[in-house]
């Protein structure tokens, strides 16, 4: 019994993974479920087994990726010994290696602009790590991080559509080994115009002291 739960354990992580592939290069009305059975190397029967239609195979694309995304907010939210922005920081970084490594969250991001799946931006990935950033927003502020006025909310808002807006470019000039970086530069820029003097003084003196890494992150969850 255990043997035959984890080979379906198996085969079904291998057809999101190949869900993934499809819907990130074709987006959802062109992905074709034969060529995701050709890369899951599964039967149809089995597909049909774990997954009642096209839809629901991507959304559980979907769920895969919401996975990934509250695994690395929650590690880097429980790094106690950092302050937020450095948190921050860290947690954009590992988004954007996953955005450049993990097919399924490059897959969520493609679906998610699809009519198909609107709904979804306000329940997905984006908004866990946009939770997590109004959480570190709100701590910034208690521990006199932020300019007196600053607005958590607006803060997250406007970090969020910068980052969005990055990550499309990235798309449309397929430049993603420079999402890093990307990311980066719009942070930065987001905190210029939020945080105090004081912070941005150490930490133009400093700079980041945090970076995730490829090795950091298992790719699975």
């Amino acid at each position: 019994m255990a043997r035959q739960q984890e080979r379906a354990r198996r085969t079904r992580a291998a057809i999101i993974g190949s869900a993934a592939i499809e819907f990130g290069k074709s987006g959802y009305a062109a992905a074709s479920l034969n060529r995701i059975l050709e890369g899951s190397n599964a039967t149809k029967g089995a597909m049909y087994f774990h997954f009642d239609s096209k839809e629901d195979l991507a959304r559980a694309v979907m769920e895969a990726a919401i996975e990934r995304y509250t695994d690395t907010t929650q590690r880097w939210m429980a790094r106690s010994d950092l302050e937020p922005f450095e948190v921050l920081h860290a947690m954009i970084d590992e988004i954007a290696i996953r955005f450049q490594t993990d097919v399924v969250v490059q897959a969520e991001f493609r679906l998610i602009i699809e009519p198909e799946f609107y709904s979804e931006v306000k329940t997905g990935g984006g908004k866990v790590w946009g939770d997590a950033t109004y959480k570190l927003a709100v701590r910034a502020q208690r521990d006199g991080l932020l300019r007196e006025g600053a607005d958590p909310a607006k803060f997250t808002r406007i970090l969020a559509a910068t980052l969005a807006g990055q990550r499309y470019m990235a798309d449309l000039l397929t430049e993603h080994h420079d999402i890093r970086q990307h990311f980066e530069d719009a942070l930065e820029m987001v905190l210029e115009a939020n945080a105090t003097p004081e912070w941005l003084a150490r930490w133009r003196s400093a700079g980041w002291q945090t970076h995730a890494t490829l090795e950091g992150i298992v790719l699975g969850g």
